[in-house]
């Protein structure tokens, strides 16, 4: 069931847990998503740069997380935000607490999470976009890939 506030939820930020086939996570902050229907499926799309950590992640795994937060985790999605896993353990700097359910991160006190499995996925590509507005957001040529994920749990 697509909920009516999906879109006032992930404006004000979520976290995207990314879990490879090693085991490795990394959470990172997301704005942009969208929840709908696609071939008899509850989806979930979600994007993520080239440039980031999660997106290496991603790549090599099937399994992701969109959690989401009160007031009182702001400075995580800040700091998830505009800090690499690569170079910080934001699990330690943020004092994140989880499970894995369903081989996802499940954050404990998350208000709710949606556990992702990778279906598609394809990178957005500056020749097809129909209307140039949108490339404002691609100045220095780091494109999104697109996830569509199906949403196995919603916890």
């Amino acid at each position: 069931m697509v909920p009516e506030n999906f879109n006032e939820m992930i404006g004000k930020g979520a976290l995207l847990c990314a879990t490879d086939r090693d085991g490795r996570h990394n959470p990172m902050t997301v704005s942009w998503g969208a929840r709908g229907v696609l071939w008899g499926k509850d989806i979930c799309f979600v994007f993520v740069r080239h440039s980031r950590y999660t997106y290496e992640l991603s790549e090599n795994g099937s399994i992701m997380t969109l959690s989401f937060f009160g007031d009182e985790r702001k400075s995580t999605l800040s700091l998830c935000g505009t800090k690499t896993g690569r170079d910080v353990d934001k699990f330690k700097a943020c004092d994140l607490k989880f499970d894995i359910v369903e081989g996802g991160v499940v954050f404990k006190d998350a208000t709710k999470t949606l556990i992702l499995k990778k279906l598609y996925s394809d990178d957005i590509k500056k020749e097809c976009f129909n209307d140039t507005e949108p490339l404002k957001w691609y100045k220095d040529g780091d494109f999104h890939k697109v996830y569509a994920c199906e949403v196995i749990k919603e916890i």
